[in-house]
């Protein structure tokens, strides 16, 4: 990631502020305030905004008038009880906005999660950035063959030489391109004063999908953690779960107590369907149990192996 000097001035100016307030605060998400984390090549996240932290949620759920208690495992006890027992509302009452950079293609999957405030870079309205993501040789990968929206195995030599060039030069083309169809350059230049430049409204259409936006994306706690518990497992795309991975991460310095129960409960954690439980209490009894008398189907039967680490999958 590269900012330019304009950013990074704007970035200082931004934490260099001074603002009374009576509003609790986080200390450590106030150290990494509006700093820019990279993400991919080109693409960044950056806490803007907050509302809240731990204390609120357990203020929340008190309906109190104090900001918590003042002993932390009594604060940490409620809210692991909380998330364990998937009470949804007093981690709402905690908000965060992000400045996120991302390619078109992360941020069209994205937003799928349609549970935030977004604001987006208007193309309409400005020039979009002369900057598109390429993949590392280690993330070009086949199309797997046993699932329909996952990567197989990795592309290497000669091909993902060829691949990675067919990608730099379809996105240098087409912002040429786009550029010819605004008669406008990215640095803001004309280049052909005798000419009309098409509207940015039409010229952005056949831009590449790996090519950088950027929005405002604010959200509550509990949709946030919903979210980061899609995104950053395995089975997420890479280039949406090194988003999810860099956003975790601020979590952990906002709400450190929510954080550490969402470790445990929800990504650490399993659910088990009625079934699948009971081959589980069969085991345990030493019950004799297996594929065929369990009810489940072979995917369920593989994926619960896997989870408990056991061996007996069906191929």
């Amino acid at each position: 990631m590269k900012l330019t000097d304009q950013q990074k001035k704007e970035i200082l100016e931004q934490q260099s502020q001074q603002n009374m307030t009576k509003r609790t605060v986080s200390v450590e998400l106030e150290k990494i305030l509006y700093e820019a984390i990279s993400v991919l090549d080109h693409g960044f996240i950056r806490v803007v905004d907050y509302m809240g932290e731990d204390s609120s949620i357990v203020q929340a759920a008190r309906v109190s008038y104090g900001k918590g208690t003042k002993k932390v495992s009594t604060d940490s006890g409620l809210i692991k009880y909380l998330m364990r027992h998937r009470h949804t509302t007093p981690f709402e009452m905690c908000e965060i906005k992000y400045h996120v950079k991302l390619p078109i293609f992360v941020a069209r999957q994205w937003i799928r999660h349609r549970t935030a405030n977004v604001n987006e870079y208007s193309a309409r309205y400005s020039i979009l950035d002369k900057e598109f993501y390429l993949p590392a040789k280690e993330h070009l990968a086949a199309q797997s063959k046993n699932n329909r929206q996952g990567r197989g195995n990795l592309i290497n030599g000669k091909q993902a030489d060829a691949i990675l060039d067919m990608l730099k030069q379809d996105a240098e083309r087409t912002y040429k391109n786009y550029e010819e169809m605004l008669n406008e350059r990215f640095d803001g230049t004309t280049i052909d004063e005798s000419k009309d430049g098409l509207a940015r409204e039409l010229a952005r259409m056949n831009l590449t999908l790996n090519t950088y936006t950027q929005w405002y994306w604010k959200t509550d706690l509990l949709n946030l953690l919903n979210f980061l518990n899609l995104r950053t497992d395995n089975h997420a795309q890479y280039e949406i779960r090194t988003y999810a991975d860099a956003m975790l991460k601020t979590v952990k310095k906002w709400v450190p107590i929510a954080y550490e129960a969402f470790v445990d409960y929800r990504v650490g954690g399993l659910e088990l369907s009625s079934k699948s439980k009971l081959v589980i209490e069969k085991m345990i009894k030493g019950q004799a149990c297996n594929f065929e008398n369990s009810n489940l189907s072979k995917r369920e039967w593989n994926e619960l192996m896997e989870s408990f680490g056991f061996t007996e999958k069906i191929i």
